[in-house]
């Protein structure tokens, strides 16, 4: 009868069954685990890009170990150099994982092992997955916080740019995506950017947040050493540490609130892409779209589609859907760690790399659209001024709820002869109201029409064009 064959131990001595590393915590099981709940439970295909954040968490860790004299110096140099070659195979591709790596966590520290022998087994002495993967989480956060500012910040350049370049634009402003009241291009391009400021604003405030060192609070208690975490903090740059150990380990409310900013942002980009698709059609022809930012058809020659802009808009779908995941994964845990967690990132990180890709392809596009300002300005004339016409009846004593059903009877009298406002001859005005005459109606003007339009936060060009230089302002620092 052919004898079973026993775990034989490795040259760093954990031990090995069958050509898989044994689990760092098998010794409460008789037999390993399944082949399909190694696959089933494995995070490492998504959350191997973490491997950074752990590396450094780690050397922090082994710091505190030191200080705490559960490690002597010699240990803990040798392991943070373990760690620094770990970090170079990962670096240039060279690390082979494992099928029994349930996560990059457990994978550095089992090759970490493999460097250094068993001294790898105390990198983990007062410490829990638990702990370690919301720190990680936090340093990557940061991390992406800052990356999302930066790229939102670009696209608000953009922005700026253009609106500058085509600061006496007029163009036609929409409510219920019917004509309203002319406009002048750069104050629509302005508002988008002002909408960015809020956005990089939520960001700001969730990196804020996120600014919390979870090491430390262990699996759910608190670490059984006298580790100092302030130490932890200082060396990682976090600006305080967790005050509740099961909080730091339970919740990823910080994760929600990036991906809260991150949908916002996204939903703003989407509204963008619309307009620019509704401006690029042939109804509107207020925009052409640079070649290399358009796509065509397979089958109708003449065609020039604005997919660029239509994934925008699409892929707002995956942004907001990974808010609404994670929100759902977290609201019926309860405390404290739960495995449900894991499922935090794959949404997480999808979100975040969706909305960078949206925000880097617009300002890249931005630059090189075309606008058609001569068709714009010609949109933005005619019944849209009729606001104005009512103004100039309030100017001349009229209230203001009189003014309207005049000019709306006005308007009325236009669409059934079809005769535009200025060119309403005196007998007709004259039937409407006795202050209305020609020539007043002659000055009323798209032109006329946003330079009255001069408050604060305005469409007037002289407020434009403070606007413009306060973003120029803010842009250069």
């Amino acid at each position: 009868m052919r004898s079973r064959r026993r775990p034989q131990a490795s040259r760093c001595g954990r031990r090995r069954v069958k050509g898989r590393a044994v689990k760092a915590w098998a010794g409460r099981f008789a037999t390993p685990t399944a082949a399909p709940v190694e696959v089933f439970t494995s995070s490492l295909p998504v959350d191997r890009r973490l491997w950074r954040h752990d590396i450094a968490g780690s050397v922090a860790h082994v710091q505190a170990l030191v200080r705490a004299r559960l490690l002597t110096r010699r240990e803990g140099t040798r392991l943070e150099r373990g760690l620094a070659a770990v970090a170079r195979e990962l670096d240039a591709s060279r690390f082979r994982f494992l099928a029994s790596d349930e996560d990059i966590h457990m994978a550095i520290e089992r090759r970490l092992t493999e460097r250094v022998g068993p001294l790898g087994g105390k990198l983990h002495t007062g410490r829990s997955r638990n702990d370690q993967v919301a720190l990680d989480l936090r340093l990557w956060l940061r991390a992406e916080c800052d990356a999302l500012d930066d790229r939102l910040a670009r696209l608000q350049r953009a922005l700026v740019t253009l609106g500058r370049r085509h600061r006496d634009a007029l163009m036609p402003g929409y409510t219920h995506l019917q004509r309203a009241q002319p406009v002048l291009l750069a104050h629509h391009l302005l508002a988008y950017r002002e909408m960015l400021a809020r956005d990089r604003g939520r960001v700001r405030d969730c990196r804020t947040r996120a600014d919390e060192l979870p090491l430390g609070a262990g699996a759910l208690a608190g670490a059984g050493f006298p580790l100092d975490r302030r130490l932890v903090a200082r060396r990682l740059g976090f600006a305080r540490v967790s005050a509740n150990s099961m909080d730091a380990v339970a919740d990823r409310d910080v994760a929600a609130e990036f991906l809260a900013a991150a949908a916002i942002a996204a939903v703003h980009l989407s509204r963008l892409a619309e307009e620019l698709v509704l401006w690029a059609s042939e109804e509107f022809g207020f925009v052409e779209l640079p070649d290399a930012f358009a796509t065509g058809s397979s089958m109708m020659p003449q065609k020039k589609n604005p997919d660029v802009a239509e994934l925008v808009r699409g892929k707002t779908g995956r942004v907001v859907g990974a808010l609404v995941a994670l929100l759902t994964t977290l609201k019926g845990l309860p405390l404290a760690y739960n495995r449900d967690l894991q499922e935090d990132k794959p949404a997480l990180f999808d979100a975040a790399d969706t909305l960078a890709q949206c925000l880097d392809v617009l300002a890249a596009m931005l630059p090189h659209l075309r606008f058609r300002t001569g068709r714009m300005a010609a949109a933005a004339d005619g019944l849209l001024l009729a606001t104005d016409v009512a103004d100039l009846l309030v100017e001349r004593g009229v209230p203001f709820r009189r003014a309207h059903e005049i000019v709306g009877r006005l308007v009325r009298h236009c669409l059934a002869t079809g005769t535009a406002l200025r060119d309403l001859d005196a007998a007709v005005l004259r039937r409407h109201s006795p202050h209305l005459t020609p020539a007043l109606l002659r000055d009323v003007t798209p032109a006329r029409s946003v330079a009255r339009r001069r408050v604060v936060g305005g469409t007037g060009p002289r407020e434009v064009r403070r606007q413009l230089a306060r973003a120029a302002r803010d842009d250069a620092r």
